[in-house]
């Protein structure tokens, strides 16, 4: 009888915790653009690990520069500015950009989700890593994802 008690308390517990609404939506995270002088341009989801209906996904790609191989840059004026855009709720509460130019790795200061372009001209690649972190619990992340696109300063 003590063990039928706390069989049915460990179960009803499992099911509750399975039926919550913790995590995100969708199987994975969603889709990030960046705008350039009023046109939009898709950018190439990288490593992410996305928390969902009570599952968990991870996976691991290249870095920006290998992911991006092959691609067509997006040309761009020296300074222009670039705003990271997401259809999705909640937003991520944080982010970071890395920018790649000749094998050096540099973080640029992003405000209001917009950067500028740099001012020589050149090939620059970028990640944008984002995050959504639980609000509730300190160092939960809910989830997580890189973005990576590439530019052309002419």
């Amino acid at each position: 009888m003590k063990w039928n008690l706390l069989s049915i308390i460990i179960l009803l517990g499992m099911m509750i915790m399975g039926c919550s609404h913790d995590g995100l939506s969708g199987e994975e995270p969603p889709k990030a653009t960046i705008q350039i002088a009023n046109k939009s341009y898709s950018t190439t989801l990288g490593s992410y690990c996305w928390h969902s209906n009570g599952k968990g996904i991870c996976a691991d790609t290249a870095g920006p520069v290998e992911l991006l191989e092959g691609k067509k840059p997006i040309e761009v004026k020296a300074g222009e500015q670039i705003t990271f855009e997401m259809n999705y709720e909640p937003k991520p509460n944080e982010i970071h950009v890395s920018q790649i130019n000749n094998h050096k790795e540099t973080e640029i200061h992003v405000e209001n989700n917009r950067f500028s372009a740099p001012m020589e001209k050149g090939i620059y690649y970028y990640s944008y890593g984002t995050g959504w972190m639980d609000e509730k619990q300190e160092n939960v992340s809910n989830g997580d994802a890189v973005y990576a696109f590439v530019i052309e300063v002419k």
